[in-house]
């Protein structure tokens, strides 16, 4: 069916003047033209992508070879005049050569003729929490990850800082990107600004969910060809938060998708909030214009935690538990397990668990009885890409530098370091020491070990600088 006819709505075109009369009765000729078009479109683009798309575009206006279509959104203008526009041109053309040009404009309030004989649907504004709920799109929150109960070191302040900004101010930022290895607080800080905009600004419409779930219910409203009400749910609501965006690397048509959701929320002033294992400049399979994007507001680094911090962890858990843990075990835990506070915590848990049901005491050697397993694992998981890490942020190079060609000096030394490290440290064999610093062959090793031992011994700074590293990635 067309969806042609008469419109008085407020038009506005792509370069941001009205082309059209706010009334239009088309001529018999020009409504013909439409409907025939509007019926090759489904035949031509298919019934989801009509569905998605195409379906909601109506007649507006014809004047000067122009032939001037509406739809009701600009995220919508924007995606049809990239991927459909010129073949409807060419369609139209081809029925009547005159018009030579196709203008799509937005036409708030745009009401199609197939609407207008319903009764009027409540604004999906005030039903997005209610269809996000119904579909599965929104993630839930764990009443644990608050901001009271988040631990701030110099590692985390920044993004601590940031995350308490967004939730005092209306778009301070945009977007806040928080990124930082596995298990540092990311979740954690994400949820933590959700719960505190739904106690303070209750009427705002926060949805969070992992990078995952938009791709998968994304793919799924695709197979029942009902992409609009995903769109509209996400473009509907005040404050998005999207967790290990990583996860979309190598999905193009999710990818897509989220870009087009990005612009139509920014354009209206919403909130996004992104969290990664990595920077979005460091972020493989992700599309550079998407990249570019993410990097737009504050991106806000979570370092590797420390012993202050890990202790403090541990005290405050410990506090929340209602446990007895002595400074001892508390200590010997920060010291021991240093790559990750959720296995941190889970430690503390497991011990704890424990002396709840033996009804014993937590000991220094009940703890070191309880995780021996945990223990044995912490001790020999030293990582290459651990090492990498943490020897960029020592030398304040980019770990991209850890895998490029670039042979200046600020940056090889580092490099030639982290495989001197990586060699001690790990059981990796040179071949795969060297493919893990950007495809290197094996001599490639052989030759950065031997000259950051000759440098161990010609420099005692050089020397202290290696052992600072050494101990940093072993307690």
């Amino acid at each position: 069916m067309s969806e042609s006819g008469g419109k008085q709505a407020s038009v506005v075109s792509i370069y941001g003047q009205a082309l059209a009369p706010e009334t239009f009765d088309p001529t018999p000729e020009i409504k013909a033209l439409w409907d025939k078009v509007y019926s090759q479109m489904r035949e031509e683009f298919g019934e989801a992508i009509f569905r998605s798309w195409l379906k909601p575009m109506s007649l507006q206006a014809a004047y000067h070879g122009t032939l001037e279509v509406s739809v009701p959104t600009r995220f919508m203008k924007d995606w049809i005049a990239t991927h459909y526009a010129e073949r409807i041109r060419a369609m139209c053309e081809s029925l009547n050569t005159e018009i030579k040009r196709l203008e799509i404009v937005v036409v708030h309030g745009h009401v199609s003729s197939e609407d207008e004989a319903e009764p009027a649907a409540k604004p999906l504004k005030a039903n997005v929490n209610e269809l996000a709920e119904k579909l599965d799109l929104s993630s839930p929150l764990d009443p644990r990850f608050k901001f009271e109960t988040f631990v701030v070191a110099k590692s985390n302040a920044l993004a601590h800082a940031a995350a308490s900004r967004v939730v005092e101010c209306n778009v301070p930022f945009n977007p806040l990107f928080i990124y930082g290895g596995v298990g540092l607080g990311k979740t954690h800080l994400m949820h933590a600004i959700a719960w505190e905009l739904k106690e303070k600004q209750p009427e705002k419409v926060v949805m969070y969910l992992s990078a995952e779930k938009f791709m998968y219910q994304f793919v799924k409203a695709i197979r029942a060809q009902d992409t609009m009400t995903f769109k509209e749910i996400f473009r509907s609501v005040d404050v998005l938060m999207i967790d290990d965006i990583q996860f979309i690397a190598g999905k193009d048509s999710t990818q897509e998708e989220f870009f087009h959701t990005f612009n139509a929320l920014v354009d209206q002033n919403k909130q996004i909030i992104i969290a990664a294992d990595r920077a979005p400049t460091e972020l493989q399979g992700i599309d550079e214009r998407l990249r570019s994007r993410m990097s737009w507001g504050l991106v806000a680094d979570i370092h590797a935690s420390t012993y202050d911090l890990r202790l403090g962890i541990l005290k405050a858990r410990a506090a929340q538990l209602g446990a007895i843990v002595s400074d001892a075990v508390l200590e010997f835990l920060s010291l021991k397990i240093t790559s990750n506070i959720r296995e941190l915590e889970g430690a503390l848990n497991r011990i704890v668990a424990h002396a709840d049901v033996t009804k014993s005491e937590i000991t220094l050697e009940s703890t070191q009885d309880v995780l021996q397993d945990l223990l044995r694992s912490s001790d020999r998981r030293i990582t290459i890409d651990e090492i990498q890490r943490r020897v960029a942020e020592h030398y304040n190079v980019r770990i991209t530098d850890m895998h490029s060609a670039r042979r200046a000096r600020q940056v090889a030394r580092p490099r030639q370091v982290a495989m001197y490290l990586s060699k001690q440290l790990t059981a990796r064999s040179l071949p795969e020491i060297g493919r893990k610093f950007g495809g290197r062959d094996h001599t490639t090793v052989m030759h950065a070990v031997r000259k950051v031992e000759e440098l161990i011994a010609e420099d005692p700074s050089f020397a202290q600088d290696v052992d600072v590293l050494r101990r940093t990635l072993t307690q």
